[in-house]
């Protein structure tokens, strides 16, 4: 078996951190969807502005809303205008793995939509 990325959000900005939450990364469910990502799957997320690197789990953002929200602790890993990137892993077979293609997105870093 080997652990192969399954899905990204390449380059979104960063719109709200909520430090007073439970903890996760809401996102925009137009943007899960496209990913192919679910709620409350495992997400590592990449901070470009500071390089770091987080685990933690999705929520369900507004749909449409380009919501991109750091909650509980890793809202203090992130800056409002930040650039990050989302990215979900699968563990597969090493054969299957030869031939699996990821679900990666690049939506307007402006406004988090799809392009």
């Amino acid at each position: 078996m080997i652990e192969v990325v399954k899905s990204k959000i390449h380059n979104v900005t960063v719109t709200g951190a909520n430090l007073n939450y439970i903890g996760s990364v809401t996102i925009d469910e137009d943007l899960m969807d496209a990913a192919n990502i679910i709620e409350n799957e495992k997400v590592q997320v990449l901070n470009k502005n500071t390089g770091d690197r987080l685990d933690t789990y999705v929520i369900k953002g507004k749909r449409g809303s380009g919501e991109i929200c750091l909650n509980g602790p890793a809202a203090r890993r992130t800056s409002l205008g930040d650039v990050i990137l989302i990215v979900s892993y699968a563990t597969m077979d090493f054969e299957e793995a030869k031939t699996f293609r990821p679900n990666i997105i690049f939506p307007d870093t402006a406004t988090n939509k799809l392009i």
